[in-house]
């Protein structure tokens, strides 16, 4: 009778979950994913198909799936990754960030320090555990900080919940800022073709890259070594030979699907619970940064003589995707220095982030 009585009102529902053969649970899970994922499409938020499978794994494992993304098919996962961030690095960005060096290094800087401000804050309110505020903060390169956060002790699932809440929000603020401006209503996104006719050389160095990368990262001992290893190569080749790669929509979703099972099916409720109830604070940095952002594009706009709206997307803190499709559609900006500047720094973000987040992380536990 005791230990029934101590048994927590929600073990039946998670009893049910466990029950289910491990066939069954991915199936479920597949075809959750797949409606969160095309409802998220239809709705034009970034990252559907990443953020609809983590939503549904995080749906069955707060409900006791016990089935777990193989550690092979994670690295394999991330791995894709590593070459889609090396194959979105343009050479074309560096004649731009060589002209207006400064400004774009000083923007990149104070987004990185008002950033890390509020993670520390965050930290320090013991709103978040240890450096997730940090690495959950951090502006831009979404899916790389949530890859990197687990290998620096952060936790990667409460990391990911800051991250792709911030790419959600930022994508809609720009879109709502640029109504004011253009009239996005008659642009059309490009329609996705799944798949497209496979370029036997650029596909094979993709995988090559993938592999060797992968493979490299291990043996160098690199945090998170699939997704590094394989950034750090890719980059070389890319930009250093100019090879090209070839990643076809359906790889990415495969990738996207793995990445975002593998931080979801670890949510528990008490985890889940704990997101919740820092939700408002987490809501608050993300719309201070934005607001931050915002005050910086009018500097610069103000200052420089920039278009109000290159210069609010140009500084507008993640959410590359979306602002490139906003960027294209408005015929008065500057699309080249927006995307300068948003490359620079979800690259600079990826090579000092880590040590940034370190060092505001000490400082917390000091």
């Amino acid at each position: 009778m005791d230990s029934s009585a101590e048994q927590p009102p929600d073990q039946p529902a998670i009893e049910r979950m466990a029950r289910l053969h491990k066939l069954w649970q991915w199936l479920a899970l597949l075809i959750v994913s797949t409606l969160f994922a095309g409802a998220l499409e239809l709705a034009a938020l970034p990252a559907a198909l990443l953020i609809g499978p983590m939503l549904a794994a995080i749906v069955a494992g707060t409900n006791g799936a016990r089935v777990r993304v193989p550690r092979l098919l994670f690295g394999a996962a991330q791995a894709v990754v590593g070459c889609l961030v090396a194959a979105s690095i343009s050479a074309g960005i560096f004649p731009v960030f060589y002209r207006e060096w400064p400004l774009f290094l000083g923007v990149v800087i104070a987004t990185i320090t008002a950033s890390s401000l509020l993670g520390w804050l965050i930290s320090r309110w013991r709103i978040l555990p240890g450096s997730t505020a940090v690495w959950g903060s951090s502006p831009g390169a979404s899916t790389a900080m949530v890859l990197m956060a687990g290998a620096f002790g952060a936790d990667q699932r409460l990391v990911a919940f800051m991250q792709y809440l911030r790419v959600i929000f930022v994508s809609m603020t720009a879109a709502l800022v640029a109504k004011m401006w253009v009239d996005t209503s008659g642009v059309e996104i490009p329609a996705i073709i799944w798949f497209p006719p496979i370029d036997p050389h650029a596909f094979a160095a993709t995988i090559g890259i993938a592999l060797v990368g992968g493979l490299s990262g291990k043996l160098l001992r690199l945090p998170s070594p699939f997704f590094l290893g394989t950034f750090i190569l890719g980059s070389i080749i890319h930009l250093g030979l100019g090879v090209e790669m070839q990643l076809p929509p359906w790889l990415l979703a495969i990738s996207y699907a793995l990445v975002g099972w593998s931080i979801g099916l670890n949510f528990t409720r008490p985890i889940l619970r704990h997101a919740a109830r820092a939700l408002p604070q987490i809501i608050a940095s993300i719309v201070a940064l934005i607001a931050f952002c915002g005050g910086l594009a009018f500097m610069i706009s103000h200052l420089l003589g920039i278009d109000p709206l290159t210069a609010y997307l140009a500084t507008s803190p993640g959410g590359m995707d979306s602002i490139a499709i906003i960027a294209a559609a408005a015929h008065n900006v500057d699309i080249s220095f927006v995307m300068a500047l948003q490359s620079a720094r979800f690259l600079i973000v990826l090579l000092v982030g880590p040590s940034v987040a370190r060092l505001v992380a000490r400082n917390v536990r000091e």
